[in-house]
C-alpha cells in the first residue's frame, strides 16, 4: 500500500492536535509538515510537493479555497472546516472529501480510504511505466537474500566495498558495487547524480546548488560531472 505524505493546514492548534493525533492511526498517511496559515502553505509547497492536504477554510489573509485556486500542482484534498456552506464550491474544485467539524476517527478514516483511492487512480493514469521496468529487487544482507521495494528507496550510497541502501530513514548493507547498480536500475526513476550515490526522483524535496535534499532529509551532493544530467532529467519531470 502507498504512503500519502499529508500536510495540515489550519489556524487552530487545537485542530492540529486533533489531525495529528488521527494520522497517527492512519498506517498510511505520513505527516511531513503543519502550516498555521494558507500563505505559510504555500512557501512550504514551494519546496517540498505532497500527496495530500488536510486544509482548513476560514484562515487570515487567504482562504483554503483560495489556497486551492492559486495551486499550481494540486494534491489530493481533505477539506476540514466547522463550516458546511462552503461544500459545494469545495467539490466544484476536485477535493476529495468534505469533513465537518468536530467530525469522528471513523469519518476521517473514509475520508483518508477515499483520498488513497483517487491517489492510486491518478498515479497508474499518469505514470507510463516500461513493460519490463523493475519495482523489486534482491539484496544479499548478512546470509540473507533481502526482498526490497524499490518505491520505498530514497537513494544508493558506496560504502567501502558495499552499498548502502536507504530507506524509511535507515539503512541497509550489501556487498556489491554502486556500478551494479547503476546498470540494474536504469530503466526506473533512480539516477545516479554522484560516483558514491543513486538517488530516487520520487524522493527528491529540493535541489539547492549542489546539493540534493531527500524527503527522508538526507542531503546528497552533485558530482561536477552529473550536474547537467540531473537538471535535464529533473526539467523533465512534470
Amino acid at each position: 500500500m502507498d504512503k500519502l505524505n499529508a500536510l495540515i493546514i489550519d489556524d487552530e492548534p487545537l485542530a492540529h492536535d486533533i489531525l495529528q493525533s488521527f494520522c497517527d492511526n492512519v498506517p498510511f498517511i505520513n505527516v511531513v509538515g503543519q502550516c498555521y496559515s494558507a500563505t505559510q502553505a504555500l512557501d512550504f509547497l514551494s519546496k517540498q510537493s505532497v500527496d495530500l492536504l488536510f486544509l482548513d477554510i476560514n484562515m487570515p489573509m487567504l482562504s483554503g479555497l483560495d489556497l486551492l485556486k492559486v495551486l499550481k500542482e494540486k494534491p489530493q484534498v481533505v477539506i476540514t472546516s466547522a463550516y458546511q456552506e462552503y461544500a459545494l464550491e469545495s467539490f466544484e474544485l476536485d477535493v476529495s472529501d468534505y469533513l465537518l467539524k468536530p467530525f469522528s476517527f471513523e469519518r476521517f478514516l473514509q475520508a483518508c480510504n477515499k483520498s488513497l483511492s483517487h491517489y492510486e487512480l491518478v498515479q497508474q493514469a499518469t505514470h507510463t511505466d516500461k513493460p519490463n521496468a523493475i519495482k523489486q529487487i534482491f539484496v544479499k544482507v548478512d546470509k540473507k537474500q533481502l526482498k526490497i521495494n524499490l518505491a520505498d528507496v530514497s537513494c544508493f550510497e558506496a560504502y567501502g566495498n558495499y552499498v548502502k541502501v536507504w530507506r524509511d530513514g535507515q539503512s541497509v548493507l550489501t556487498p556489491r558495487t554502486l556500478s551494479s547498480f547503476v546498470e540494474q536500475l536504469k530503466d526506473t526513476c533512480f539516477l545516479q547524480v554522484h560516483k558514491s550515490a543513486i538517488v530516487n526522483l520520487e524522493h527528491i524535496s529540493f535541489i539547492e546548488g549542489n546539493q540534493i535534499t531527500l524527503i527522508d532529509e538526507r542531503e546528497i551532493n552533485i558530482g561536477k560531472s552529473f550536474k547537467a544530467q540531473v537538471l535535464e532529467k529533473v526539467a523533465q519531470i512534470k
